[in-house]
């Protein structure tokens, strides 16, 4: 595999030193671009995109040729490791993911088994080795699972929720259950994550979607107990080369000290949070990754750089700072926005790499 010659998103993760901020963007692959919209529609469906190689990798590139991104991120969807299972993953028009099956009564959730990753999710597997050849080292791949928590919701629920209604009462009425399930994610999730990382992803990061709408007590019981097994049971290094983690839950500005603290290189902030006080809290225990709200990109690219300023000057000097939306963008975002905010992040992002003076 060839050597990376923009290694400045690994490098920030690892709190190294870097002469500007790198900059990604969740869901950079995605429907704001129409190249992407033309793919699908040859791949015939969702599915027909994520579970096939060469549609992959065609759209992980896609972001990658039109903007000069500092990483790339594979193309696929935080509900494989449930359709493994044998839940039945399909997309209902306009609804989203929905499965065939739930995950609701003991015999159900007594039937869970950890998927083996090389041979359930071989195409996924086999989609990071053809990203990683046809990238040739330009930057870094990141590979990606739903976290344990947010994997289960949409098992239980058998889709997206609004409230929650069904998991939760599975949380309360039968906290065995649900924690039996979460620990046959979390199982699933290392050696998915590890998978990935032996089929050549440089960098993986842990998605907490639901996480943050949990209570306090429950949060730390049933999210943040299944992130920190995970990021235990992660590849430190693969290849001769150390191998960063990011954990993201969304909402989770709350209990930043303690998502920092289970050793992870970086964490992934929402836009509800002011990154310079989360560094104040978090130290130097971590990388920070974030958090421009989405909805920015809407506005003009003078009120892009704007915003890019102000992040930025959040931070503060120093490395350690992944610039990013505090979630992924919206399908309705011009392209030409996206060019800007990177632009606007590699030029700004300059001169607080250098040593302030006085």
């Amino acid at each position: 595999m060839s050597a990376l010659k923009n290694d400045t998103f690994i490098r920030a993760l690892l709190r190294q030193p870097t002469d500007y901020t790198p900059v990604w963007i969740m869901r950079q692959a995605g429907r704001y671009l129409p190249e992407y919209n033309a793919t699908r529609k040859r791949a015939g469906s969702f599915l027909g995109l994520a579970k096939n190689p060469d549609f992959a990798t065609e759209v992980t590139l896609q972001p990658l040729e039109r903007f000069p991104l500092d990483a790339a991120i594979l193309f696929s969807d935080i509900l494989t490791v449930p359709d493994a299972m044998g839940l039945g993953l399909y997309f209902a028009e306009g609804e989203g993911p929905k499965f065939e099956r739930t995950v609701r009564d003991e015999a159900a959730v007594k039937a869970l088994k950890v998927p083996e990753p090389r041979e359930t999710l071989a195409y996924v597997l086999d989609a990071v080795k053809q990203i990683r050849g046809a990238l040739d080292g330009k930057v870094p791949l990141i590979g990606f699972s739903g976290s344990p928590y947010t994997l289960a919701c949409y098992m239980v629920e058998g889709g997206g929720s609004d409230d929650f209604r069904t998991i939760k009462t599975m949380l309360y009425a039968r906290p065995d259950l649900l924690h039996h399930i979460l620990d046959i994610n979390a199982r699933a999730v290392i050696a998915y994550l590890n998978a990935q990382i032996e089929a050549g992803a440089q960098a993986v990061m842990v998605f907490d979607t639901w996480g943050g709408a949990l209570s306090d007590a429950a949060y730390h019981e049933f999210s943040l107990e299944y992130l920190r097994r995970v990021v235990a049971g992660l590849h430190r290094s693969w290849d001769g080369q150390t191998i960063p983690s990011i954990v993201f839950t969304k909402g989770g500005g709350l209990w930043l000290e303690d998502i920092a603290a289970i050793g992870s290189n970086a964490v992934g902030l929402d836009w509800t949070i002011d990154i310079g006080k989360a560094r104040q809290r978090v130290g130097d225990k971590v990388a920070l990754q974030g958090n421009l709200d989405p909805n920015v990109l809407f506005s003009p690219p003078a009120s892009i750089a704007a915003q890019v300023d102000r992040v930025l000057s959040q931070f503060g000097y120093g490395s350690g700072h992944v610039f990013n939306l505090g979630h992924g963008i919206s399908q309705f975002t011009q392209p030409d926005h996206v060019g800007a905010l990177v632009e606007a992040v590699h030029a700004r992002s300059r001169a607080y790499h250098q040593l302030p003076r006085g």
